[in-house]
């Protein structure tokens, strides 16, 4: 199996997560998948892979979920960072507990897995990583206002990751989606979209898939927007 390439995904039981999956799989990769709710199990077992229950949140998941594609493959070469949505509500009304555990959600599984995984990828002469993120990352949103907070950091995070690894051999960049049909989209937002309709998870599957390919060999420390034109900055 040494030259079977590995993907990890996570928050991988539906959605922008199940869509990553499945799009690897058919580029070639093993999947090792992860999600909270333990459809991942499922998922991976429909594609031939190995599916795990476990939380981004814990680092004691993460760590048996990169043990696990170690032990089971010999290497790493994707991972795919992707979760579900942190806490909303009005800015100062959130709480202290919920930016803390949005910190977990959307910042630190990123730095946890890069910590697990880099190693992994040295030994292997290299691989790459996609941070799925959120359009309102630098254009903020008083709607997902944890979100747009802590996604930022993680545009920077992925950066200074990219900057210092890239003689590695390894990449890293993020997605920024906009609003995406595994979600129910209103017609007031829809009209908020140039294009007039949500994402397809097959979209930015395809946007993630391209970013693990060879052919964004030179594509590294970039947030690339999926957004149908929603964000207004150039």
């Amino acid at each position: 199996m040494d030259d079977q390439r590995v993907a990890i995904v996570t928050a991988a039981g539906r959605g922008i997560g199940e869509a990553c999956a499945r799009r690897l799989t058919e580029d070639g990769y093993a999947p090792v998948l992860l999600s909270k709710s333990g459809a991942a199990i499922d998922v991976a077992e429909d594609l031939g892979g190995v599916g795990f229950e476990g939380s981004v949140t814990d680092p004691d998941d993460l760590s048996a979920l990169v043990e696990a594609a170690t032990e089971r493959y010999g290497r790493i070469d994707a991972v795919v960072n992707n979760t579900g949505h942190p806490a909303t509500g009005d800015l100062l009304d959130i709480d202290d507990e919920a930016w803390h555990e949005g910190l977990d959600l959307v910042l630190l599984n990123a730095v946890r897995t890069a910590r697990l995984v880099t190693p992994v990828m040295r030994e292997n002469d290299g691989g790459a990583f996609v941070n799925v993120s959120t359009f309102s990352a630098y254009e903020p949103s008083a709607e997902f206002p944890v979100s747009s907070v802590l996604r930022a950091g993680l545009g920077a995070f992925t950066k200074l990751y990219a900057d210092r690894h890239a003689a590695d051999g390894i990449r890293m960049n993020a997605v920024l989606p906009g609003f995406v049909d595994s979600y129910e989209v209103d017609e007031a937002t829809r009209e908020r979209i140039p294009m007039g309709r949500p994402a397809r998870t097959e979209e930015i599957a395809d946007t993630v898939a391209y970013l693990l390919s060879p052919a964004a060999s030179y594509v590294t420390g970039q947030n690339v927007r999926v957004d149908g034109g929603i964000t207004d900055s150039v």
